[in-house]
């Protein structure tokens, strides 16, 4: 099991989830921490601010610095990937969150080190098979965009590879985040959370957009996410390497679909406002890929045993805008 003196790896380090690990990590007294991402992003740099590490190496460099460095690797949270679900060429996907992941998987597995990875709920589509992180429904899924086609492609390859007797990391974690919220992703722009981009509007508007409905079943506003704050997501993803129950594909939301509308609620309540909300037609390149309903089933980690509470929709998003965009 992972201890404070553990040599640990995390990937897409300077990155919006990944940082948070780092600086939770770093809280609890893990420093020797091995930090891997494209360090050229210099828009990233400050989510390294105040992060004690060991060594940053360049992803590009990981797999020759494995072997050459020495160095012998206790734990590996995998959390770097390519995430822009706008951009469609898959072969930048699959090149990054495929094959990438793959060779990740491959290291651990030949080395025997517990892996935590980044899926996605972005991997089950429109949600017509359901949101369970069981492992014989991986096959049917069928993501809306290159970015969820990806992370399914992965799972699948780990189960098969399960599935025809290889070798396989002693522990692992598949996490299929659904839709993070949280410090350190102004980075992300586009893709960072609807919380952020409607809180800078609603500073600089007095109002904050949202998509339109073009659905007769959902109202303008009325589409649902499992919104998850990051605080949640990295305490989760400590306590599997931790406590490394059964492997497998977990969920990782609240478990209970909030509104749009509730999430720019509220923000205008964190803020002592009231709600001013303007809904704009969803871009076109995006509309027949969007996701109008995702809820987390969360029984399987709760069967795991991990039985901490999640933040509310509410607390969350106060917590986030209170101490951390106001300042």
């Amino acid at each position: 099991m992972m201890t404070k003196d553990s040599k640990v790896i995390i990937t897409g380090a300077a990155g919006f989830i990944a940082s948070c690990l780092g600086g939770y990590m770093n809280s609890l007294g893990y420093n020797n921490l091995y930090l891997v991402d494209d360090f050229s992003r210099i828009d990233k740099n400050n989510n390294l601010d105040g992060l004690q590490y060991t060594e940053k190496v360049d992803r590009n460099q990981l797999f020759d610095w494995l072997q050459t460095s020495g160095v012998q690797i206790d734990a590996f949270f995998h959390l770097g990937a390519r995430t822009d679900t706008t951009e469609m060429d898959y072969e930048v996907h699959r090149v990054l969150n495929l094959v990438y992941t793959q060779d990740v998987w491959s290291y651990c597995a030949a080395n025997g080190i517990p892996l935590v990875y980044a899926s996605s709920a972005a991997t089950y589509g429109e949600g017509e098979h359901g949101y369970n992180d069981d492992h014989d429904v991986v096959g049917k899924l069928a993501p809306l965009n290159p970015y969820g086609r990806s992370k399914n492609e992965f799972d699948k390859w780990a189960l098969q590879e399960i599935a025809e007797g290889h070798t396989a990391p002693p522990f692992w974690a598949g996490l299929k985040f659904f839709n993070v919220y949280g410090p350190n992703e102004s980075h992300k722009k586009r893709m960072a959370s609807v919380i952020f981009h409607a809180y800078n509007q609603i500073l600089e508007q007095g109002k904050a957009r949202l998509f339109r409905s073009h659905r007769p079943e959902y109202v303008d506003g009325g589409q649902q996410r499992d919104f998850v704050y990051v605080k949640d997501v990295i305490n989760v993803c400590l306590w599997l390497m931790q406590n490394q129950p059964e492997s497998g594909l977990y969920n990782l939301g609240t478990g209970k679909a909030r509104s749009f509308n509730d999430l720019v609620g509220a923000i205008f309540s964190a803020l002592d406002m009231q709600p001013n909300i303007e809904y704009v037609d969803t871009p076109i390149d995006i509309r027949d890929k969007y996701q109008y309903f995702t809820e987390a089933n969360m029984n399987k980690l709760k069967l795991a045993g991990y039985d901490q509470s999640f933040y509310t929709l509410e607390e969350g998003v106060k917590d986030y805008v209170l101490n951390y965009l106001k300042k």
